[in-house]
């Protein structure tokens, strides 16, 4: 490099630098540090006792642990499929040229700005068996009360839906790409006789693959992550029946409840992994269905 270049890196490294300590301080070191303590005896007290392998082999013998990861592959095959359609739905309708757009927009968007933990505290007085809306509208239609918190499978559904309130972010992003699409495009189709349903599937869907695909892992990200929801409904117990015992819940009770963050630092390497796993595989399946090719015009 000639020395101007040197000087240019120099300097563009010195601008860089806050950005260079935080990642270093907030995510390197306690990555690497999560992944030392993986193979310790370590109750966040005293010195760390190495065991190797040990933490590993007791995550894949604890039963827990398969339950708990049970748990979260059910909610993120749901959620996940869910929240893309509502939020491409969402974004469909934002897109319209109505007068009231604006307003619908707002109106969207607005619950996904609900903190997960004050949106929880409503689902569970929205689910409540003896006052509740939910089942005020059942006895309505002639149905009987039913606690749907009261049983493994309902509370992972009820965690589900309320996880569909915060798809105003997703619709947000799937709207910038709406409008990206060119408009040239549906007009050509339009006017070779391609209706609404054939514009969407041959026009709207494939333009819309790129972020599609970054909703995509986004979505399996967070599910894999699924927390605060679960915890409150269930008062941190993941009950009834271990139901609601996602993977991230049983590596905070590990870490913070059983003080065992050597085990809590095994899970999280596990969690790490299948994520990583899981991005590399969405991201080879979508190199032949991800259309990069047409611009905005």
């Amino acid at each position: 490099m000639s020395r101007t270049d040197k000087r240019n890196l120099v300097l563009g490294l010195k601008y860089i630098s806050p950005w260079l300590v935080g990642i270093v301080v907030f995510v390197l070191y306690p990555v690497g540090y999560s992944i030392y303590l993986s193979f310790t005896r370590y109750s966040g007290m005293g010195t760390p006792t190495w065991v190797g392998l040990g933490n590993y082999t007791t995550a894949f013998a604890d039963p827990l642990v398969t339950k708990s990861a049970g748990n979260t592959l059910f909610y993120a095959l749901i959620a996940v499929p869910l929240g893309l359609v509502v939020a491409l739905v969402l974004a469909l309708a934002m897109n319209q040229n109505v007068r009231e757009v604006a307003w619908y927009r707002t109106i969207f968007y607005a619950p996904s700005l609900i903190p997960a933990f004050a949106m929880s505290f409503i689902f569970i007085v929205f689910l409540n068996p003896q006052f509740g809306a939910f089942n005020q509208v059942l006895n309505v239609f002639g149905g009987s009360n039913v606690n749907l918190l009261g049983y493994p499978t309902g509370v992972k559904i009820a965690i589900v839906l309320m996880a569909q309130l915060a798809a105003g972010n997703a619709a947000l992003i799937f709207l910038a790409g709406l409008r990206n699409v060119p408009k040239t495009v549906y007009e050509a189709a339009r006017v070779d006789g391609a209706g609404p349903m054939r514009q969407f599937r041959s026009i709207t869907l494939p333009l819309l693959s790129p972020v599609l695909l970054f909703n995509l892992i986004t979505g399996v990200s967070g599910a894999l992550q699924v927390f605060t929801e679960a915890y409150i409904v269930t008062n941190g117990t993941g009950d009834p029946d271990a139901g609601a015992l996602f993977y991230m819940m049983y590596l905070y009770k590990n870490a913070f409840g059983f003080a065992e963050l050597g085990y809590a630092s095994a899970l999280a390497v596990l969690l790490f992994l299948a994520g990583l796993t899981l991005a590399l595989l969405i991201f080879w399946c979508s190199r032949r269905l991800v259309n990069y090719d047409v611009e905005a015009s």
